[in-house]
């Protein structure tokens, strides 16, 4: 089941119908509080969520949820396109954002993605990583270390399994954006870039000189758990 936030009830209605012809059941909640209350009350696979709502943003629904412990994959809807929104919709948690307006081919597309990659993701090669000072859980979606748990979103927890699964060896954008995003058309392989930044910032002491998650300048990146190994 699916839980579509959407404050403008012609797209609203638009986007559910094209869902249920889909195959999809879908709940539309229409502002910030009937959205938590409804993803309170029940189960969903997905989460379409307006950015711009009443009441409460879709920023801070989506930020909430993800501190109560939610790992239903978030696609934000907004009218935003500034990189700067679509960092921030990242960083709390959203796991694809999509610019309005959009056409629904595409939108079906993300949606369909979402559920494909669900198989791969769901059967990790191990249930845990450790390396350093951090413990990964697939499981649990969470990074752990002595002091401190940091949940991580479907997406992050993919890029890093990728990387992990293929430690010490570049990995190119065009391979993750095919494990992860599948055939979406997503603006740019430079989207991953995103990620990678608050990837770092769990990981690196200092995200600008990282030991563990680095850039291979043209081609992609490089996961290395012992930092003592030089590039």
């Amino acid at each position: 089941m699916i839980l579509l936030v959407e404050d403008e009830i012609p797209l609203a209605e638009v986007i559910q119908e094209n869902l249920q012809l889909e195959g999809y059941e879908v709940r539309v909640a229409n502002d910030g509080k009937s959205a938590l209350k409804m993803w309170q009350s029940l189960r969903f696979r997905l989460i379409i969520l307006d950015v711009m709502l009443p009441f409460m943003s879709g920023i801070e629904i989506c930020r909430l949820m993800r501190q109560k412990g939610a790992r239903e994959p978030v696609l934000f809807l907004s009218a935003k396109a500034q990189a700067a929104d679509k960092v921030l919709g990242l960083e709390v948690g959203g796991d694809d954002y999509l610019t309005k307006p959009f056409h629904l081919t595409e939108f079906l597309a993300r949606v369909k993605s979402i559920f494909r990659r669900q198989a791969w993701f769901f059967t990790p090669l191990t249930q845990t990583f450790s390396f350093a000072d951090f413990t990964v859980d697939f499981e649990a979606w969470t990074v752990q270390t002595a002091l401190t748990t940091e949940s991580l979103n479907e997406r992050e927890l993919m890029i890093l399994r990728i990387l992990i699964e293929r430690a010490n060896k570049v990995v190119s954008r065009d391979e993750i954006l095919d494990l992860v995003w599948g055939q979406d058309q997503y603006p740019s392989s430079r989207t991953i870039d995103n990620f990678m930044v608050r990837l770092r910032k769990i990981f690196e002491t200092n995200p600008a000189e990282p030991q563990y998650l680095h850039t291979i300048w043209g081609v992609g990146y490089k996961f290395t758990p012992d930092a003592s190994l030089k590039l």
